[in-house]
């Protein structure tokens, strides 16, 4: 088995030899960098549209509850239980 430190150290230097090439102070995110960025904001942008388009078709109005003779005018489980579950507008 060959020696692991031989080859670190060889990578290294070798690596050392090209971060000493670049300018630290023209470092650029580069084309990649700009599409990288533009992918995450098309995702984004149409992320957004969608959800919007699902947030409109959501019918947040609630039927009154109805009033029986037992229940208090305060208590809201009385009133979850008298309307049942809320179902989505269709259409």
């Amino acid at each position: 088995m060959p020696d692991m430190s031989a080859s670190a150290s060889l990578a290294m230097t070798q690596l050392a030899t090209l971060a000493k090439e670049v300018d630290e102070d023209k470092v650029t995110p580069g084309v990649l960098g700009f599409i990288v960025f533009a992918v995450m904001a098309l995702a984004v942008w149409a992320l957004m549209k969608s959800m919007n388009r699902h947030m409109s078709r959501v019918d947040f109005m609630e039927p009154p509850a109805p009033k029986t003779e037992g229940s208090t005018e305060g208590s809201t489980e009385d009133a979850a239980e008298a309307t049942g579950p809320v179902k989505p507008r269709q259409g």
